[in-house]
């Protein structure tokens, strides 16, 4: 089988997982009276991101093949999201938080990492073709986005985004990759230590010393800001859109029965903007394209603190077309700047630290961050209308992400102006 059409089903497969679950969770944990725990659910995939994919990258490095890595980790994943769903299934509305919260933290800390490891293998097997990534991954990766909606779509239309099957349907994803896994292309790994190295290389730690590199550290830490936004509307978008169920003119809209279907607006046009990227990074440099996501972010807020279900919904619709841009020209554009950036002996090791700093350390402080500014406005065990509320709370998001945007605009320097430079100068950070 050609090993672009391997690589499609692994990231259909991929964000197929995260897709059951991601966007309908919170309307789930709201309708069993967690409401006010959303944000702390979205924060532990911040909190795991922490350290986990900098481990397992690590380890696929150094001593397990990565795509081996990669089936293991969804398997565990898949089999603790799996008791998540059976124990919803038999506590119905009388729900723990501490049972419910342990079976997922533990599912989404082997979750997490698979991020990072599925983009190894994707370039380790790009690059053992003779392939350009920057030129091949992003069509191959829009096929995970497709994976995301289908998911979303099979869990809104089979009546499952507001209980615990949607668990259950993203452990049968897991362990059909968790097998897939196991099929793809070998990635070497280095598992010659040698007594003369430091500890920071006998422990493959070499990706963080890209922070002694100005620009590098400038961008990882702009990164981390601009993470902050990446759950917010993951964890609050349904809720929100569900929650006009509560006006009578807005309770027998679409958005309001379909939340997911028309959040799944968002990922179609994700879809159509990853096509985008090679185009504007060759063309503005990651500089430019970073700035665009963060106007993309406030765009994305913004129109949701104006719109409604009725006669607004265009703003709705309209914030999750942006949202394709503001993700892609930052979390995919991120990580072919971080691999054409670093030395292929700790390409794991770096895309581990891309993702602790943006879904790790920005998703932790984003989402506990945006619970507080949502528990403020928002009162979940009140039966009046919270409408109001939640217009109040996304413009505080907006606001927060326009400030990012102008101090990035005056702190970063694109070195290169075209990202391809990159690799025929041989710059790459040592």
């Amino acid at each position: 089988m050609n090993i672009k059409v391997r690589l499609i089903v692994m990231n259909f497969l991929q964000f197929a997982v995260w897709g059951a679950y991601l966007t309908s969770m919170g309307t789930y944990l709201a309708r069993v009276g967690l409401g006010n725990y959303i944000g702390l659910f979205y924060a532990m995939q911040g909190i795991v991101s922490l350290f986990m994919p900098a481990i397992l990258g690590i380890i696929a490095d150094r001593w397990i093949p990565a795509q081996r890595l990669l089936g293991v980790s969804h398997l565990l994943a898949a089999l603790f999201m799996a008791g998540a769903g059976y124990y919803g299934l038999t506590a119905g509305n009388d729900v723990s938080l501490t049972v419910l919260f342990a079976f997922y933290s533990m599912s989404v800390a082997f979750y997490m990492p698979t991020l990072a490891l599925s983009n190894s293998v994707a370039y380790t097997a790009l690059d053992k073709a003779g392939l350009d990534t920057i030129k091949s991954f992003p069509p191959i990766r829009t096929f995970g986005t497709i994976g995301f909606i289908c998911s979303m779509w099979l869990v809104d239309l089979l009546g499952f985004q507001d209980n615990y099957m949607q668990f259950f349907t993203c452990a049968a994803w897991g362990v059909v990759l968790a097998a897939y896994a196991n099929t793809l292309p070998d990635c070497p790994v280095n598992r010659e230590a040698g007594e003369k190295k430091s500890l920071v290389e006998a422990l493959g730690l070499r990706a963080f010393l890209l922070f002694k590199n100005k620009r590098m550290a400038i961008f990882f830490v702009f990164s981390m800001l601009l993470g902050v936004s990446l759950q917010i509307t993951n964890g609050f978008a349904n809720p929100f859109i569900t929650s006009f169920n509560a006006l009578p003119e807005y309770a027998d809209t679409f958005g309001v029965q379909h939340a997911n279907l028309l959040i799944s607006i968002s990922q179609i046009s994700e879809t159509c903007c990853i096509l985008l990227i090679p185009f504007f990074l060759s063309r503005f440099g990651i500089k430019k394209v970073m700035l665009i996501a963060m106007g993309a972010w406030v765009l994305r807020f913004g129109l949701f603190g104006l719109g409604d279900p009725g006669n607004g919904v265009w703003m709705f619709i309209l914030s999750m077309l942006v949202y394709g841009v503001a993700f892609d020209f930052f979390n995919i554009s991120g990580s072919l700047f971080v691999d054409k950036e670093t030395d292929l002996s700790i390409r794991s090791s770096a895309q581990g630290l891309f993702i602790i700093m943006t879904n790790g350390i920005g998703a932790t402080v984003g989402t506990l961050s945006a619970q507080a500014v949502v528990n403020y406005f928002v009162d979940f065990d009140s039966s009046l209308p919270q409408v109001e509320g939640w217009s109040s709370a996304w413009f505080v998001f907006a606001a927060y992400a326009l400030v990012v945007a102008v101090v990035f605009a005056f702190v970063f320097k694109d070195k290169y102006e075209h990202i391809n430079k990159v690799s025929s100068k041989g710059e790459q950070v040592k």
